[in-house]
């Protein structure tokens, strides 16, 4: 074999494996569980996230770098290592105590060239951020708040934060959400004096409660006393003026009828007054004319009224009689 020879099968040999790394690092597939960032010379070009197959310039012209679409989740709270280990993360609240929190924050990778060249360790950012986000808002609530029914505000407020935080970064991670697992006291002693100062003011708003209870039934009860007050003075009040009215009315009656006949009524209403006076008393009007005795008795009728005439006759009696009754 000649040296030309030799040297047209290394040419053949060159171009053979040129065209094998061209067709093998032309292509590449991404799954429907990644996304994937092609690379021009070591700059991120461009995102690729629709799955399939997908063309490229060769290597070293262009490279791909796949990462997951998966939603990661950041426990926050517990210690790096072991999870079981359980070492809390402590904080002070805004009225300074001291509270033990848990957190689970779920994020995914939005954009893979800045997650993979934003940043040495987004992960760590995403700690610092969530740690920086909890202890803010932890800070600006009451120990209250954090064991009872504050927590649901706290979660919210916490991943606004962070999304925020994040969003400011630009490191390529998106926020899905954020969960608050546990919120506690540091230790026993301190829990169980939390409770009791937690059934004093359970105590103190129950006997708050009772207390208004009273004051509004007792308000309501004068309320309706006041009511019955009034409505009976409403009722005193029409009684009386419909009274005077009668009154005014049966006192222009009896001006009439004095108009009229000034004497007869003057001598009714003298009669009727005595009646009224005494009801029940034998009340005699004697009226001595010389001889002739006249008495009226006032409880009985007109029949039972006799003329008394000393000396004279039953006729003479009976006249006077019937002059008393004119």
């Amino acid at each position: 074999m000649t040296i030309k020879q030799i040297y047209s099968w290394i040419a053949i040999i060159i171009i053979v494996a040129v065209l094998g790394v061209v067709g093998l690092t032309s292509w590449f597939t991404v799954d429907e569980s990644e996304q994937a960032v092609i690379i021009t010379f070591g700059s991120a070009d461009e995102a690729v996230t629709d799955s399939g197959l997908h063309f490229k310039l060769p290597w070293p012209i262009q490279e791909v770098r796949k990462v997951s679409k998966e939603t990661y989740s950041l426990d926050f709270g517990y210690s790096r290592g072991e999870a079981d280990s359980a070492d809390k993360v402590r904080m002070i609240t805004g009225d300074e105590n001291i509270v033990q929190a848990d957190l689970v924050v779920q994020w995914k990778i939005s954009d893979p060239a800045r997650y993979l060249f934003e940043s040495n360790d987004p992960e760590q950012i995403l700690y610092n951020a969530t740690s920086a986000s909890l202890r803010s808002v932890m800070g600006q609530s009451t120990i209250d708040e954090a064991l009872t029914d504050g927590k649901a505000q706290i979660e919210n407020e916490v991943r606004e934060s962070l999304v925020k935080l994040i969003d400011d970064y630009q490191i390529g991670i998106s926020i899905s959400d954020v969960k608050l697992q546990e919120v506690d006291l540091p230790n026993e002693e301190v829990r169980q004096a939390f409770m009791k100062v937690t059934d004093a003011r359970e105590t103190m708003n129950t006997k708050k409660n009772e207390a208004e209870k009273y004051e509004n039934q007792q308000r309501e009860e004068a309320l309706g006393e006041k009511d019955a007050i009034i409505s009976r003075a409403e009722g005193d009040k029409v009684e009386r003026i419909e009274l005077a009215r009668g009154n005014v009315a049966e006192f222009n009656a009896l001006y009439v009828a004095y108009q009229n006949s000034p004497e007869v009524t003057r001598h009714r209403l003298v009669l009727e007054t005595l009646d009224q006076v005494l009801p029940d008393a034998n009340v005699y009007v004697m009226n001595d004319n010389g001889n002739t005795l006249k008495y009226l008795p006032l409880n009985g009728n007109s029949s039972q009224t006799k003329t008394v005439v000393p000396g004279a006759t039953n006729t003479d009696s009976e006249r006077e009689e019937g002059d008393t009754d004119e």
